[in-house]
C-alpha cells in the first residue's frame, strides 16, 4: 500500500512540476509572478505572520485564563490563515481575468465576517470551557485523576 502511494505521490509530483514549467515558460511575467507566489508566500509566512500569530498565542496566554487557552490560540491562527487566503483579491483584485461571482465581491466584508465568525465560536468555546470547568467536583483537577490529597 505504502509503494502505491508513494508511486501516487510521485506521479502528481511530476505532473505538478510539468505544470509549473509549462506555466512559467508561457510569458516571462508569469514566471516572476509564479515565483513571488510559491517562494515569497511562505517567505512572508514564516517571517511575519508565523511570529506574530505565536507571539500573540504566548502573550494571550500570560493574560488569559486557562479554560481561554485552546479557543483563543485556536482563532489567532484561523485569522491569520484568512488573512493570508484573503491577499490576493484584496491587494491585487483583478490581477487575473474577472471570474464571475470571485471579483464582484467585497472581499473586506467577507473577512470581516468569517473573522467574526471564528472569534464568536472561540468565544463560545471559552464559555463552555469555563463552564465545565466549573461544574468540576472541587475535589478533582481533571476527570478521573486524583489530586495532590487524594494520592
Amino acid at each position: 500500500m505504502r509503494a502505491a502511494l508513494f508511486t501516487l505521490g510521485l506521479a502528481a509530483l511530476a505532473w505538478g512540476g510539468y505544470l509549473a514549467w509549462d506555466f512559467a515558460h508561457a510569458s516571462f511575467r508569469d514566471a516572476w509572478q509564479g515565483a513571488a507566489f510559491f517562494i515569497g508566500g511562505p517567505l512572508v509566512h514564516d517571517a511575519v505572520v508565523a511570529p506574530v500569530v505565536g507571539g500573540a498565542a504566548y502573550l494571550l496566554t500570560r493574560l488569559l485564563p486557562p479554560t481561554w487557552h485552546a479557543p483563543v490560540k485556536a482563532a489567532a491562527t484561523c485569522t491569520a490563515v484568512l488573512a493570508i487566503l484573503a491577499v490576493p483579491l484584496i491587494w491585487h483584485p483583478f490581477g487575473v481575468p474577472t471570474n464571475p461571482g470571485l471579483h464582484d465581491r467585497d472581499h473586506w466584508a467577507g473577512l470581516g465576517i468569517a473573522v467574526a465568525a471564528v472569534w464568536v465560536a472561540a468565544a463560545a468555546a471559552g464559555l463552555v470551557n469555563g463552564w465545565r470547568r466549573s461544574e468540576q467536583p472541587p475535589n478533582q483537577s481533571k476527570q478521573g485523576a486524583p489530586t495532590e490529597m487524594e494520592s
